[in-house]
């Protein structure tokens, strides 16, 4: 009886019935005052309190689970009911939710990665799935290419040429009937029942409310990526631009250009003018400074032509707390310092104390006005890594040993800016870098399509299966764009000039995940080497 007075009390107050019509009348059932529906399904639930007959709801326009693998719970359909199983009725332990079942015997093993960064998309595109069945949950369904992402900011390149969808990555989970792509969130992780709790990406109009359900695994491969550090500063959320995804590069270029048309508008003080158009840029690390050296380049290449009213107050200032790209060379921090000096950017060593809507504060107290302000400052654990229940590292990531497994814990993996070594490894924890990750996911595919073979790959299968040589990482070079031709290239050998921004481009055109992508970064170069950045605000 608990499913009836379940499906009673969030049919109550659902405001009526589904398919309410004239014939709809009042009714008492058990002391509750209902209403009575011309819908056989509702009404048989209402009276026998059988929920066999939900399955007819979705004919009345109710969100269809089962093309997707989900098996539905009844109260699913009830959200109020659903708080009630989860609040007060003593009969439920747990809310039931939509569920992706465990395998059975016969079929074959479910791997669950969560995330669509370097490190998942890597062991995505490798994965063998006659082998596996695959189950990638996301908040995004593409993969960005990082080390152009701040080209697309300035209109360098477009925003489609750094965004690959995981979809052609690995082309299973379009195709085969048992491998998913969810756009959703990973919540939580039953490491005893070998599920991971999810909830749904935002509605965004439509009908149903984001709701939560849960996938069951064989394998669980952990790679949610990491979150940029505000070392708690004040407003550093509320007012800064971070430069993590898509989104953040439109933002950030929508904004710049704002500035830049409202700055020529009539009745804007001089020095409004000059704080519109100080762009901000925090941490000296890689990301920040390209993108400084594009904001550069834009400026010089295109700025001063096409906004020649405003052209002598835009400016860029780089403010680092130690020394700009630190992990290179005394001789290339040098060389990157001067070239960005002489391209017009101005480097402030300082900590920031706190942002405001329209000024940031220095720990010496001095103020600096912005128009737009980007952070760049390094990455740490997000709220979903603190939350888990498993072995940390140093620094706060998920614990892992030398084949990337979580300690303790079976038939779980993490890789990414998201997993570091156990200190009992005695092994360092490893840079958040794109080639540390896909070189994770590299090695990790590998593994899991060994283990397959030796027919390891169910929950609890690979207890006895010999995993061959532990993951060792070697670093093969970083490099950096500084703008106007110019970049630095430290891979054995430290070069610096336009002879590395060409190694740099052509590095990072090989790299790019697919042709198709590769075709539109060589048209974008192309196109703004002739023609200029596109500055239309869309």
């Amino acid at each position: 009886m608990a499913l009836a007075r379940l499906a009673r009390t969030g049919f109550r107050r659902s405001g009526g019935a589904i398919n309410n019509s004239a014939n709809e009348k009042d009714v008492f059932f058990e002391g509750v005052l209902t209403r009575k529906c011309s819908s056989p399904c509702v009404e048989n639930v209402l009276v026998s309190g059988n929920p066999s007959h939900l399955s007819n709801i979705r004919k009345a326009g109710q969100i269809n689970f089962w093309s997707r693998g989900i098996r539905i719970s009844p109260q699913s359909h009830f959200p109020q009911a659903e708080r009630i199983v989860e609040e007060s009725d003593p009969v439920h332990e747990s809310p039931q939710y939509p569920t992706l079942e465990a395998t059975k015997p016969g079929e074959k093993p479910r791997v669950v990665v969560l995330g669509t960064g370097w490190a998942a998309c890597r062991f995505l595109k490798g994965l063998d799935t006659k082998i596996y069945d695959v189950v990638c949950i996301s908040p995004r369904n593409h993969m960005v290419f990082t080390p152009l992402l701040a080209s697309t900011a300035v209109g360098t390149l477009e925003f489609r040429s750094v965004a690959e969808p995981v979809g052609r990555i690995q082309t299973a989970l379009s195709k085969d009937p048992n491998s998913f792509f969810y756009l959703a969130s990973c919540t939580g992780v039953d490491i005893d029942k070998h599920e991971v709790y999810c909830e749904t990406a935002g509605s965004n109009g439509l009908p149903q409310e984001p709701y939560r359900f849960k996938v069951a695994y064989d394998k669980l491969v952990i790679a949610a990526g990491a979150e940029p550090l505000t070392f708690g500063i004040k407003g550093v959320k509320e007012h800064a631009f971070f430069l993590r995804e898509v989104y953040h590069a439109q933002e950030i270029r929508k904004k710049l250009l704002l500035n830049l048309m409202l700055s020529e508008n009539p009745g804007i003080t001089e020095e409004e003018k000059e704080r519109l158009l100080h762009c901000v840029v925090i941490g000296g690390g890689p990301t920040g400074v390209e993108f400084s050296g594009e904001l550069s380049d834009f400026i010089m290449r295109d700025v001063k032509d096409r906004y020649t009213h405003v052209k002598n107050y835009i400016r860029v200032t780089l403010i680092e707390a130690n020394e700009i790209l630190s992990s290179f060379d005394v001789s290339l921090r040098q060389y990157a310092q001067k070239h960005l000096t002489k391209s017009g950017v101005r480097l402030v060593k300082g900590v920031v104390k706190e942002v405001h809507p329209r000024k940031l504060v220095l720990s010496d107290g001095s103020d600096v006005p912005y128009g737009l302000l980007v952070w760049s400052t390094g990455v740490g654990p997000s709220e979903f890594v603190k939350s888990l229940n498993l072995p940390k590292s140093p620094g706060g990531r998920i614990g892992i040993d030398e084949w990337l497994r979580v300690p303790s814990v079976e038939d779980v993996f993490a890789v990414g800016d998201c997993a570091g070594f156990v200190e009992q490894t005695q092994r360092q924890v490893l840079p958040a870098l794109a080639q540390v990750a896909e070189r994770e996911g590299k090695y990790l595919v590998e593994l899991f399509n060994k283990i397959g073979k030796q027919n390891g790959g169910k929950a609890f299968g690979a207890k006895d299966v010999s995993l061959g040589e532990p993951f060792v990482y070697k670093h093969l070079g970083s490099m950096a764009s500084v703008g106007r031709y110019k970049a630095l290239d430290a891979k054995g050998v430290s070069l610096a000039g336009f002879l590395s921004w060409l190694i740099w481009r052509s590095a990072y055109l090989t790299r790019v995940v697919s042709w198709r992508n590769r075709f539109y970064v060589a048209v974008n170069w192309a196109t703004t080497l002739v023609f200029g950045r596109d500055n239309s605000r869309i």
